[in-house]
């Protein structure tokens, strides 16, 4: 799930390692595959969109060939079914706004079924602009320290130099990192300058932010609107997930 650090994560079980491992490279490929087609361009040098979908794909081991056929497809040089992107607005449990993003090659299946998820789990969908105004269309970059194991305020302060409009730091397996907030415009050159000033950029991509958050404590309800989240994650046209919940 995206756009909150300080979200709980969803525990998956240890034998649906690989199951998911396929489930992201096919995600992927279908992102590069969007993102050549909206780019109008299969190179990464000239299709910012493609970088960051390409530099996704390299994160997780994807092989080059799967990337280069994905490309290949987004330029259509290869036979298959045409994609298109999807975004639903919706509530989920405990009255959290939701938005998905997906990639399809079947919009009336996706649509069903994102909506059985969320009656099934007593929620709903609900009508364009009903949940997105909870929300601000930003650029997140997320970053490693690059001289500290633990939050520093010289590093917070640097990186406000550069540019960020906000700052979320957060630890991830014993090494502290941030989330970098920057508007829309400003994504690509906000990456270049923190990796020229020695952070390490682990991802770049434009988000859905909550401008709002309903804080959960209890822990039942906590579980339902994880549990919720995990299944929207679990379908494979499903690209992103966010919310404005946040666990405390």
């Amino acid at each position: 799930m995206s756009g909150h650090s300080k979200w709980s994560t969803i525990k998956r079980a240890k034998g649906t390692a690989d199951i998911k491992r396929g489930q992201t490279f096919t995600k992927l490929a279908n992102v590069i595959t969007i993102a050549v087609k909206m780019g109008g361009s299969g190179d990464p040098d000239s299709n910012p969109r493609l970088r960051v979908a390409v530099d996704a794909a390299k994160t997780v081991n994807m092989p080059k060939e799967n990337v280069q056929r994905a490309i290949d497809r987004g330029l259509g040089k290869l036979p298959g079914q045409t994609l298109e992107e999807v975004l639903y607005e919706g509530f989920g449990p405990a009255k959290t706004a939701f938005i998905v993003e997906g990639v399809t090659d079947n919009k009336l299946r996706t649509l069903q079924e994102v909506k059985n998820i969320f009656e099934r789990n007593g929620g709903g969908l609900a009508g364009q602009g009903s949940v997105a105004y909870m929300f601000d269309r930003v650029g997140e970059i997320k970053v490693q320290s690059s001289k500290f194991k633990v939050q520093s305020e010289e590093e917070i302060l640097e990186l406000i130099d550069l540019g960020a409009e906000d700052i979320e730091p957060f630890e991830e397996e014993g090494m502290q990192k941030y989330l970098i907030y920057v508007q829309s415009p400003e994504l690509n050159t906000m990456g270049n300058k923190v990796t020229q000033a020695g952070y390490r950029v682990e991802s770049q991509e434009m988000v859905f932010k909550p401008n709002t958050l309903i804080a959960i404590s209890d822990s039942q309800s906590a579980q339902k609107v994880l549990d919720f989240a995990g299944k929207l994650e679990d379908l494979d046209d499903v690209q992103k997930v966010y919310a404005n919940f946040e666990v405390i």
